[in-house]
């Protein structure tokens, strides 16, 4: 079996088991046995192609480890927007138990609604509050 042979079959192996364990990472190395592969075909020796395959693959996966950090963190399914779409909705708290919690009317369920931690004591009377999270069916809200 050739040397060239060799780097497209582990390239190939690399690509298949990237796609059983969906870790982008293993696309980077694959980038570099490819890499490694058009190294032999233009020629170059057993070192030369070893250099090359791993500068590019750790390269690439340096660079994708770099862009994924500075990407923006996404907030948790229950407080994204994006999955939930009562995040940003408001309810009106007709009154709140001793407990801290109210039972609200919403989307024509009974919902219990729980005051987000680190706000201000809600006052007995209640009011327009914006649904911050969604836990189980349990609202976590902030006041208006």
């Amino acid at each position: 079996m050739s040397e060239t042979t060799l780097w497209w079959l582990l390239t190939g192996a690399a690509v298949a088991v990237e796609l059983g364990t969906g870790t982008f990472y293993l696309l980077m190395v694959a980038l570099g046995l490819a890499a490694g592969a058009i190294t032999t075909h233009l020629g170059a020796g057993e070192p030369a192609q070893l250099v090359v395959a791993a500068v590019v693959g750790g390269g690439a996966v340096l660079a994708c480890y770099l862009v994924r950090s500075r990407r923006p963190r996404t907030a948790p399914a229950a407080a994204n927007r994006d999955v939930n779409l009562d995040i940003g909705e408001t309810v009106k708290v007709e009154a709140w138990n001793p407990d801290g919690t109210a039972t609200v009317k919403y989307r024509g369920a009974t919902w219990t609604v729980v005051q987000r931690p680190g706000e201000a004591q809600a006052d007995a009377s209640g009011g327009l509050y914006r649904v911050t999270e969604v836990v189980g069916s349990r609202l976590l809200v902030e006041k208006v």
